[in-house]
């Protein structure tokens, strides 16, 4: 229908328009957008196929019902101090007057009205209806808004309720127009000016611009249009009758048409640029934990190779003194005064175990269960710590969710953070203490009593000098220690 009076080069930025929008849900569809978002940028995108649309908005009974009977001339829409309207009912031009309910909480009414060929009017229900669903309703529509024209009453202009409303307009980018009615409960025209001068003020730090605001008396323009024209001064109506039908000249609505979805889609995509930075933020913290823990990782590595060379230098401690021992046995051996002793091997095997031996085997099984105790306990507390800061790391970022938004990445995050974690868990569950200390046990005790073996076996063959001479030199540390590195 827009395209019925558009000329050539507004026809070239209409597709140009489209073109970004469409190109706006492709990125939106992989960012994984909300429904509810999706739905909102849908429909500013089909609405540029639509009449213009004139929403009006505003507390319940501060006259929005009264307003447009005003404006249109015709008491079409149920006035009362209560509230009246308890779903959105959209106003078009029509031959005949009819009323057709096409969902619960949406109406459509068409009336023979000339303005309304050109412009489509929706009344909402109260910003602050105490109905929720009502209020709902009504912040789904603004989005669709060509145009706002923000209702408030005299005796409360601009309440809280009203105050956070226009916060919403606001970050839709939505042109409003605020409506002071019921003007006429003051009769001094400069009590009226301050209310008017209160509400501008308000708005202005609000939305950071100064809009338009009108005084009127809907009730008295109503009146004056269905046959008591004295009353259309007082009811201060013309200057906005006015502004609306200059505003609304073809022009005017063309480029607020065109604007329309572009504030949708600009805000939508602001919201989800902070999510994406918000992301990159996650993302960021989550490599420094990782650089974290490669850093102690690599201090672990340092630490514990330090600290096992000096613990392994107690057993070789105890190993220069079983070759102190050993040398000083066979000095002692080698003595031509103890040949007779050379003969008697089992002897000599005694000797060697009590003198040279003695409780090694012994203080070096003590001290390699000390080391391994120490491996596998070093080990654990590691894996416990990794644990520990993925746990946490997982909660810091559950504290922060912000709604639906990002599901997916949230999602595939987590999963990847849930994952690492399990992996270490299942490190630690499957870790037993026991099974691995027999393991290392087992492997040193092949190394160090595999040397000591090779010390002690041919003792008992030892009955020449020269074969002695032989077992002397193979006794070193070198021959003991080396199995064991």
């Amino acid at each position: 229908m827009l395209k019925e009076v558009l000329n050539q080069p507004q026809e070239n930025l209409l597709k140009e328009e489209r073109k970004w929008l469409s190109d706006l849900q492709v990125i939106f569809a992989k960012i994984g957008a909300t429904e509810e978002d999706h739905t909102t940028l849908k429909q500013s995108i089909q609405q540029l196929d639509e009449l213009f649309l004139l929403v009006v908005v505003g507390e319940f009974n501060s006259g929005k019902s009264s307003f447009i009977n005003a404006l249109l001339g015709s008491a079409i829409l149920k006035e009362g101090v209560t509230p009246t309207t308890a779903q959105v009912n959209i106003l078009k031009y029509g031959e005949t007057s009819t009323h057709n309910v096409m969902t619960p909480h949406l109406h459509t009414i068409t009336e023979p009205i000339e303005i309304l060929r050109h412009v489509s009017i929706v009344d909402t229900p109260g910003t602050n209806a105490i109905i929720k669903e009502h209020q709902r309703i009504t912040e789904e529509f603004v989005p669709r808004s060509d145009i706002v024209l923000f209702i408030t009453s005299a005796d409360r202009p601009f309440t809280e309720s009203e105050r956070q409303f226009m916060t919403q307009i606001r970050d839709w980018g939505k042109k409003v127009v605020i409506i002071v009615n019921k003007i006429d409960i003051f009769e001094d025209s400069h009590e009226q000016q301050q209310v008017v001068d209160f509400v501008s003020e308000n708005t202005k730090s609000l939305i950071g611009i100064r809009a338009e605001v009108f005084a009127i008396s809907a009730r008295k323009a109503r009146r004056a249009k269905q046959g008591n024209p004295r009353l259309w001064t007082e009811s201060q109506f013309e200057p906005l009758e006015e502004f609306i039908q200059n505003t609304l000249d073809e022009k005017s609505r063309i480029r607020l048409k065109f604007l329309n979805p572009l504030g949708v889609g600009s805000r939508l995509l602001n919201q989800y640029l902070e999510h994406v930075n918000y992301h990159l933020g996650l993302l960021k913290d989550d490599f420094e934990l990782l650089d974290n823990l490669e850093r102690q990782l690599k201090i672990y590595r340092q630490d514990m190779q330090r600290d096992f060379k000096f613990r392994l230098s107690d057993i070789e401690k105890v190993l220069f003194e079983m070759e102190k021992r050993g040398n000083d046995f066979f000095d002692d051996v080698m003595r031509i005064g103890r040949v007779a002793d050379l003969l008697r091997s089992e002897h000599i095997k005694r000797e060697f175990e009590n003198e040279v031996v003695a409780d090694a085997p012994q203080e070096i099984e003590m001290k390699i269960a000390e080391l391994i105790d120490w491996l596998v306990n070093a080990d654990l507390n590691q894996w416990q710590s990794v644990i520990g800061h993925l746990e946490e790391r997982k909660k810091e970022h559950q504290k922060q969710i912000i709604g639906e938004v990002g599901k997916s990445f949230r999602y595939d995050r987590e999963h990847l953070l849930d994952t690492v974690a399990r992996s270490a868990q299942r490190v630690v569950d499957t870790y037993d203490k026991n099974i691995e200390s027999r393991q290392i046990a087992a492997s040193a005790q092949l190394s160090v009593m595999g040397s000591a073996a090779v010390s002690l076996a041919g003792i008992g063959t030892m009955v020449t000098a020269l074969r002695f001479t032989h077992r002397r030199s193979s006794f070193h540390f070198g021959s003991i220690c080396h199995p064991c590195s």
